[in-house]
């Protein structure tokens, strides 16, 4: 199965936590928090969303930050998926 995301929606894939920190410390699991950066791994076409044209600044394979209590998690073939409205991205990692 695929995700096609409809309209202005983006689908992410979670990029993984840090084990260690930059200095060397060991973090043990329930001490991380879940990174907001992500993959985009699909983009909706765009068009006109609530009266607005809108079009889509990323592309597939771009890494982004994202708002934290964005979107909504999706599982799919053992893989988790955040899909977010593009609005809902902050920034592209370049």
């Amino acid at each position: 199965m695929k995700l096609e995301p409809l309209a202005d929606r983006v689908v992410l894939k979670q990029l993984v936590a840090e084990e260690t920190t930059k200095s060397g410390i060991v973090l043990p699991g329930q001490s991380k928090e879940k990174p907001q950066q992500a993959e985009v791994v699909a983009v909706g076409p765009g068009g006109v969303v609530d009266g607005k044209e809108v079009t889509m600044n990323v592309s597939v394979g771009d890494k982004v930050i994202y708002s934290k209590y964005a979107g909504t998690e999706v599982e799919l073939d053992d893989e988790e998926y955040i899909i977010v409205k593009q609005n809902d991205i902050l920034a592209v990692i370049r």
